[in-house]
């Protein structure tokens, strides 16, 4: 019985043990799952090349404008010389085949004149031109040789002894100034832009007004010009009074001490009262400042007898010192050299010979003369 019993006891004793045994295992597992996990610190990044940067440059400064320079007045005067002559030649040519025939009879002298008013010359001048040359080669056989003869009328003709110097500069510490006038499309702005630069040339400050305000393009025009031989422009919105902006140009040029201020005025048609008066208030205004030294008259030369009209008229309204003659590289169209100093009894003193910007150079008499005669 004891022996019985002593076996039950050590057989609950190992099932307690087993049971034991059994729960631990099953409270270690559950342990193990419900720990935290903790997830190891990143590897350090490995070192790599920095990022490229996109280098933006600094705007750079922008270069100062080349500055043209203008070419010399004498060799100007010598290209122009020879432009002339290769232009005007058949006139004089033209001239000197009729004179150099045997006989001159009525015929001849009638295709003289023929020829004369062809070339602008004019009727007045023409029949004083006709009557000279008449009464010095009328004995057939005269000594006197024809071209020597015609050369010295025609530069008589032509007045060899006008002044035609440009007035550009001012007394007293002023500037001179000058008023270029004249109808559009004679080439009045490209002539200031031109004189400009024959004065550049020769070393003198100079300020330009553009003082045609009705014309946007002609302001910019003018503009262009400045910035190509380093001359300041004086401007105004489209528009703006045409008086004023000629009185800020030369109040500019007596700011800066220029040697002289050249103004460009409107051109509409020379028929409009109102318009010419206004170029009267230019003038007007500017001499409030400064003297008008110069009053340059633009025509066209191949406008003949509208071109004296023009001249006529302006001359009324602001006292025209002196012309230049544009286009005068046209065919046989000099003589209107003659015809508008007599009209106006003032001097040529500038011509253009082309669309260059030193296609303009001092009127000589001698050179225009021997140009004329090939």
């Amino acid at each position: 019985m004891e022996s019985s019993l002593l076996l039950i006891l050590i057989i609950a004793l190992l099932a307690v043990a087993v049971i034991g045994i059994g729960v631990g295992l099953v409270i270690s597992s559950r342990s193990k799952s419900s720990a935290p996990v903790v997830e190891a610190p990143p590897a350090p990044p490995t070192a790599e090349a920095p990022p490229e940067v996109e280098v933006v440059e600094a705007p750079e400064t922008p270069a100062a404008p080349v500055l043209e320079k203008p070419e010399g007045r004498e060799s100007r005067l010598v290209r122009l010389r020879q432009r002339l002559a290769g232009s005007q030649g058949g006139l004089g040519r033209g001239l000197l085949a009729l004179l150099s025939r045997d006989r001159l009879d009525e015929d001849t002298w009638e295709s003289i004149e023929d020829t004369l008013l062809t070339a602008d010359v004019g009727v007045g001048p023409t029949q004083e031109l006709v009557e000279k040359l008449r009464t010095r080669l009328r004995v057939e056989g005269s000594p006197e040789d024809p071209r020597a003869v015609l050369r010295e009328e025609l530069l008589n003709l032509v007045g060899p002894d006008m002044d035609r110097a440009l007035q550009v500069s001012g007394a007293d510490g002023r500037p001179g100034v000058v008023l270029v006038v004249g109808v559009n499309g004679a080439g009045k702005t490209t002539t200031v832009g031109k004189i400009s630069r024959i004065l550049v040339a020769d070393d003198r400050k100079v300020v330009l007004g553009a003082a045609d305000t009705f014309r946007a393009a002609a302001v910019e025009q003018l503009a262009t010009w400045g910035e190509r031989v380093g001359v300041d422009v004086v401007r105004g919105p489209e528009g703006t009074d045409p008086a004023s902006v000629a009185f800020e140009a030369v109040k500019e040029g007596v700011d800066t001490n220029a040697d002289t201020v050249i103004v460009d005025t409107a051109g509409r048609l020379q028929n409009k009262a109102g318009l010419m008066d206004e170029l009267g208030k230019v003038k007007r205004v500017i001499e409030k400042q400064a003297p008008v030294t110069e009053v340059l008259l633009v025509l066209d030369a191949t406008t003949g007898q509208n071109g004296l009209i023009q001249a006529r008229v302006f001359s009324e309204v602001v006292d025209v010192t002196g012309i230049v003659l544009t286009k005068l590289d046209g065919s046989a169209k000099g003589g209107i050299v003659v015809q508008v100093q007599r009209e106006l009894g003032v001097p040529v003193k500038l011509v253009g010979l082309g669309e260059g910007a030193d296609d303009l150079a001092p009127f000589d008499a001698g050179a225009f003369v021997d140009a004329l005669l090939g």
